[in-house]
This record gives C-alpha cells, structure tokens and sequence, in this order.
C-alpha cells in the first residue's frame, strides 16, 4: 500500500513538474542524461564533445538508496536522451525512467546484456547483479550499446561517434592487460577480496578473486551481529591481512570488522579505499572509469602481495 501511494504521489509531481517548465527544443538540443558517473563518463568518450553530457549522481554517492531531487527532474525534462543502469541498480528512481520513456528516449544499458552472461543476486532468484562495470568485457558491451543508441539518436556525427568508440575500446582492452599483469602480483591463495558490501563480484569472476562482502548487492541491505560475527570468523580461519572501505559505503562496519579480529588476535588492516558504486571526483584521474579502474586494481594489489 504504501508503495502504491508513493508511485501515485510521484506520478502527481511529474505531472505537476512538466506542467510546470518551459523547456524548448533547444533547450533540450544535445542534452544526454546520465544516471551514474561510469555511465556518463562512456557517452563523453564516445560523443567527443558534440553533446552536453551530464551525471545525476556525483562522487560518493550511493545509486542503491538515491532519490531524485527536483533538480534531478529538471535536468531529465531537458534530456533529449536519458541512460541509467538498469537491472535495479537505481531502485529509487525506476518509476521516474518508466514515465520518462513515454515522451523521450531512455536506455537501460544493463539491461541490453545477454543475460546468460550477468550474475544472479543472491538477494533475489529473479534479479542480477547489477554492478556490470566491474567485468570490462561486459562493460565493452555497455559502451557498444551506447554507441549503437547515440548513432541512432544522432546520426549527423555517426563517423566520429564510431571512431570515437572504437579508440574507447582499444583503451578498455589495454585496461585489462593492466589488471591481469597486476593481479599476478598476487598468489593466487591471497587473491581474497573483503569489502564493505557485494559489489565486486564481476571484480571476482573476471580477476580471479574470492570476493566477500558484508553487505548483500544493495547497501539497503542491513548486516547484524551475526553476520559481523561470521565475518570475522573467515577472516581470522583464512589469516587475511587487509579489507577494504568504499568511498559510497559507510566505514563503520567494516572498523567493527577489525575491532573484531583484534579481540582474538588477528590483526587486520584496512587496505585502502576503494570505488564501488561511484567514481572519483570530477577532474582527476578517478573521475574516470579507466582511472578509478586503475585505482582499484593498484590499491588490491598493494594491499593483498
């Protein structure tokens, strides 16, 4: 019931919103939206500057639990094109895409992945995991489905949308001879990667890491004592010497975590921060998909040799 009425009231707002603007075509001229900075950042490489590209969601900021502002609102009635993960990364905001696509274009780019080559949420036997970007093939496909979508969009810079995206994927091919070299620092009964929640399960699969998360895929998933308890138990069992925070996920958990191990003689660190579900600020090199990648895998490695 009281979804119910949120989606009523919702539905309200939007109504009441675009009655409310007055945005003209070319107000909206160019205007691609994108949900998530890993996103945002592949429609910029690939439209090399014949549009203005913009992210709702900045450093830091967790998509599982975010909830449009009308700022937000104001920025999709802009968007000639609107991309967002899909496969229920952005929980809040679903009822949001689904009246947008009624009136403009909108792309789920997870959700254009053969499904036999996604994970299955633990949470939920009919869902998948939604944290795509960490598998950099799978990724490759995102940016393929992204350039297939903004050549039909906007056919008058085909040529350079596709030499543009071809360049963006030699790129991402050299990000994983990257990650590969880097990852055989490690031997391969250390490759243990403990974080906050399971974010990096595509991480694991592809870079040959056991990953364990405290948190279920979404972080609006609660963890107990118990689980804490569990937690600390494999630590110590597995003499593990370094988890990780993440930069959109409370630390508190984690620093329970250590408190824990520290009671029963295994002393744990945290190995460094990493980026889940946001990137870097914007601006640095971790801004970027390749630069937070990068960041990821230095930061693993460091920690776990």
């Amino acid at each position: 019931m009281k979804r119910f009425l949120g989606v009523v009231v919702f539905s309200l707002s939007l109504l009441l919103f675009g009655c409310s603007t007055d945005t003209t075509k070319e107000d909206r001229e160019g205007v691609v939206v994108a949900t998530t900075g890993q996103i945002a950042d592949a429609i910029k490489a690939i439209s090399g500057g014949h549009l203005q590209v913009s992210a709702l969601m900045g450093p830091g900021v967790d998509p599982h639990l975010y909830k449009a502002t009308q700022s937000d609102l104001s920025k999709l009635d802009k968007a000639e094109v609107i991309f967002y993960n899909g496969l229920h990364l952005e929980g809040q905001m679903l009822d949001i895409f689904e009246q947008m696509s009624k009136s403009k274009s909108v792309l789920a780019v997870g959700e254009t992945l053969n499904k036999s080559d996604l994970l299955a949420s633990d949470d939920d036997a009919m869902l998948h995991d939604p944290h795509i970007w960490f598998d950099i093939e799978l990724w490759k496909g995102v940016v393929q489905a992204i350039g297939t979508k903004l050549q039909e969009e906007y056919p008058e810079f085909k040529d350079d949308f596709v030499a543009n995206e071809k360049e963006y994927l030699k790129q991402l091919d050299e990000l994983q001879v990257y990650a590969k070299n880097r990852v055989n620092e490690i031997p391969e009964k250390q490759r243990i990667l403990v974080t906050a929640h399971d974010a990096f399960n595509y991480f694991g699969r592809s870079q040959g890491f056991d990953v364990l998360g405290l948190q279920g895929l979404s972080t609006d998933s609660e963890y107990g004592v118990k689980d804490v308890q569990e937690m600390v138990n494999f630590l110590v069992a597995n003499k593990i010497k370094a988890i990780f925070i993440e930069s959109s996920v409370s630390d508190k958990a984690m620093k329970a975590v250590i408190e824990g191990a520290k009671e029963k003689g295994h002393d744990i660190v945290i190995g460094g921060e990493l980026f889940s579900d946001a990137m870097g600020a914007e601006g640095t090199k971790e801004g970027t998909y390749i630069g937070m990648y990068q960041h990821n895998i230095d930061t693993i490695v460091d920690a776990l040799k």
